[in-house]
């Protein structure tokens, strides 16, 4: 079993049909807000990658300061471009005085069934005694954004 860090085909798919709105101005969709987007993490027993669908409660880590489904992400930056490439990111996430050991995560649309957006691998297990654990993103730009459409 592995986590393999990819953006999930179902997902690419789901963005031409209109699946997910990460809308938070609502200029496109002025009757919508955005949807709500979390991010859950896995212990190496997972099996993630870029054939994931949605989320899935199997081999989702447990522990002190860790609830089921994750925690839900904000948006930081909204969805924009920057020459040829439109991206978007999330603001970093904690899960605190947290006693649990990941090695990777998935972020998934929970207005939109629990449709899978993206597989993160951590390259090997994580863990925090009684501590925070931090879910850094990277910058929000064109070359690092942890959402990107080239």
């Amino acid at each position: 079993m592995a986590i393999t860090q990819a953006m999930c085909t179902s997902f690419k798919v789901e963005l031409l049909s209109g699946g997910h709105n990460f809308n938070t101005t609502n200029v496109a969709r002025s009757a919508d807000t955005a949807d709500v987007f979390k991010i859950a993490m896995y212990t190496s027993s997972a099996t993630l990658d870029s054939t994931t669908t949605a989320y899935s409660a199997t081999n989702e880590v447990s522990g002190t300061g860790y609830s089921a489904g994750g925690n839900t992400l904000t948006i930081s930056q909204v969805p924009t471009s920057s020459s040829t490439t439109a991206f978007l990111d999330f603001a970093d996430t904690t899960w605190s005085s947290a006693t649990i050991t990941a090695n990777g995560a998935l972020i998934y649309n929970s207005t939109n069934s629990d449709t899978a957006v993206a597989v993160l691998a951590f390259g090997g297990d994580k863990t925090s005694t009684n501590g925070d654990f931090s879910i850094i993103f990277p910058s929000a730009d064109a070359s690092n954004a942890i959402i990107r459409i080239a």
